[in-house]
């Protein structure tokens, strides 16, 4: 140790603590919601794509994007590239306000198999009026959705930079860690 550098203090794993009271490697550890994406599929062009619209504008508050299909299905009438769902992409506070409404919705139960190997969830409403503060519209109408929500943790954006690299195996977020994440932070139940 050179005599200019100041001693740092370590906690009893031997991690260097920052200066707020927690180890570097907690602070990187920690699990947050990067975005919520809301997607109502119509499979149809024209007004039951506005109704659907209409629905997730209610619900989020925000505009959502018209989303059209992939590939021409002959037996449904669909063309590609012809408007047949809606979508929504929420982040920071509208995301975890949207998301507690979500999980009241369906009673605080998750299902182990709605989390895939990354930590992150996909569920369906089969109603939106299902949600709470949600009221019946009859010019809307009734519409099912599904909910797919991200986690991050500090340190992913390196996949995402111009020259991107890879995010270390220990530092990814696991189907566990995430479902312990959803637990203390929701009080949702895992069956």
């Amino acid at each position: 140790m050179s005599e200019f550098s100041t001693p740092k203090s370590k906690d009893e794993d031997g991690n260097v603590k920052s200066g707020q009271g927690k180890s570097k490697t907690e602070s990187m550890k920690r699990i947050d919601i990067e975005k919520i994406v809301v997607n109502i599929g119509v499979g149809k062009s024209g007004e039951p794509v506005e109704r659907a619209k209409h629905a997730l504008e209610e619900l989020t508050g925000k505009k959502p994007a018209v989303r059209g299909a992939r590939e021409n299905v002959r037996d449904f009438g669909i063309h590609k590239g012809e408007p047949i769902g809606a979508i929504v992409t929420l982040r920071r506070n509208d995301a975890l306000e949207f998301l507690k409404r979500v999980l009241e919705s369906k009673g605080n139960l998750l299902k182990a198999s709605s989390f895939d190997p990354y930590g992150n969830i996909s569920l369906g409403i089969r109603e939106h009026i299902d949600i709470p503060g949600t009221r019946y519209n009859p010019d809307i109408g009734i519409f099912g959705m599904d909910v797919c929500v991200s986690v991050t943790r500090p340190g992913y954006r390196i996949s995402r930079k111009r020259n991107p690299k890879k995010i270390g195996k220990h530092h990814r977020i696991s189907k566990q860690e995430s479902i312990g994440f959803f637990k203390d932070k929701f009080g949702v139940e895992v069956s």
